[in-house]
């Protein structure tokens, strides 16, 4: 039973392909939905341990940041000035703490900001191949890290956090990811006949992406052991929820906007 409800996960998931070959437009309205369904499914979790986060500032700073066409600058005002409202919140109000207050501009910067990578890669110049590194690096990753420690694994990772994970389970994926990045560049590059950056660039990325989206896996279990909850929703069969599925992804996104953006440029 639980096999097949990960197979039906898998056929809600898959949608998300044609969505990246789209792109533009269609890709963005696509990560502003999930990013608003992951914030609600973290602002939810921390509600386990009594945060009471003000949620409609978050969802309103993730449509009035896409409105704004991802500008930083614009954003960054708006987050200080909704900041320096919620502090005065928890005075005129004792339902709510400053605490409250920081998970909610927590939610919005892990979650809405960090989604919006996805979105500011591909529309990069070459964006439409470049954002499969995000997804490639975390799909492999995860992939290559499952069998290397299935077949390898003997000393733990992150006990504490995420018990299942191995350090030769966390080799072998960034290996994997560092190998099939490349492989991707090497296709573009020697059978397409598309040139984007020299080739190391890819292999680079691979790795970043196979090291740090494995921090974005256990940064969202470490909040889900500490909330106590196994998933962060039963949206997707078999899979858990948007935040789940993606907690790798959000991780890759920054790491492949950044490294194209200051180091390739």
């Amino acid at each position: 039973m639980k096999l097949n409800k990960r197979y039906l996960g898998a056929v809600i998931l898959a949608p998300i392909i044609i969505f990246l070959l789209l792109g533009g437009v269609y890709l963005e309205g696509l990560i502003i939905i999930l990013s608003l369904l992951g914030l609600y499914e973290f602002y939810n979790a921390l509600k386990a341990k009594e945060f009471k986060p003000i949620s409609i500032i978050g969802y309103f700073l993730i449509i009035f940041y896409y409105l704004s066409e991802n500008n930083f600058s614009t954003i960054m005002y708006a987050v200080v000035f909704l900041t320096f409202i919620m502090l005065m919140v928890p005075v005129v109000n004792r339902k709510y703490t400053f605490l409250d207050v920081g998970v909610t501009i927590l939610g919005f910067l892990y979650v809405g900001m960090l989604f919006s990578f996805i979105h500011l890669v591909n529309i990069k110049e070459h964006g439409q191949y470049l954002v499969w590194l995000i997804f490639v690096g975390s799909w492999i990753t995860d992939t290559a890290a499952y069998y290397s420690g299935k077949l390898f694994g003997k000393h733990k990772l992150c006990p504490e956090v995420s018990p299942k994970k191995t350090l030769e389970g966390s080799i072998g994926g960034a290996v994997g990811a560092t190998i099939v990045c490349g492989l991707y560049g090497l296709v573009l590059n020697l059978g397409f006949n598309i040139y984007i950056m020299p080739i190391y660039n890819f292999f680079i990325i691979g790795a970043l992406c196979g090291i740090f989206s494995q921090f974005g896996d256990l940064v969202a279990s470490s909040v889900k052991r500490y909330v106590g909850i196994k998933d962060y929703s039963n949206l997707i069969p078999g899979h858990g929820g948007i935040l789940d599925r993606f907690d790798s992804i959000l991780f890759s996104g920054l790491i492949v906007f950044y490294y194209l953006t200051f180091i390739v440029r």
